[in-house]
């Protein structure tokens, strides 16, 4: 009988995260009531990436939605991700997280984000 990690279904792909490392920023308005918006990111967790093929359908719907989808990368499932965050990437480019999706049948479990072209000015830990 073979070897396998405890927990581990036979079935299961393992996954790699070899591409880099995103760090994912939480956005919040800072701006008193009735103020013009002023966003500040602050760092919710760095995770590595595996960087994943944006398909054509993807692509040509998000179009079709006035949104232009730069990047699919794949990450370990780890703290709270949400459509509503910012990941930054090892060569300082920042994306704002359009989809968020669960993948089955690998290990560790992964998450799929799709990341979109950000071109807002957020405060970052108090520096623009």
């Amino acid at each position: 009988m073979t070897w396998k990690a405890p927990y581990r279904r036979s079935n299961e792909v393992t996954q790699s995260f070899s591409s880099g490392v995103v760090i994912i920023y939480a956005s919040k308005d800072t701006a008193p009531s009735g103020y013009q918006p002023v966003e500040a990111m602050t760092q919710k967790i760095a995770l590595r990436y595996e960087e994943r093929r944006l398909g054509l359908q993807r692509y040509y719907e998000a179009r079709q939605n006035q949104i232009q989808v730069e990047r699919v990368i794949r990450t370990p499932r780890a703290g709270t991700i949400t459509s509503q965050d910012v990941a930054v990437t090892e060569d300082g480019r920042r994306y704002r997280i359009d989809l968020v999706q669960s993948v089955y049948g690998v290990w560790p479990p992964s998450l799929d984000l799709t990341l979109v072209k950000y071109e807002q000015e957020a405060e970052q830990n108090g520096v623009v």
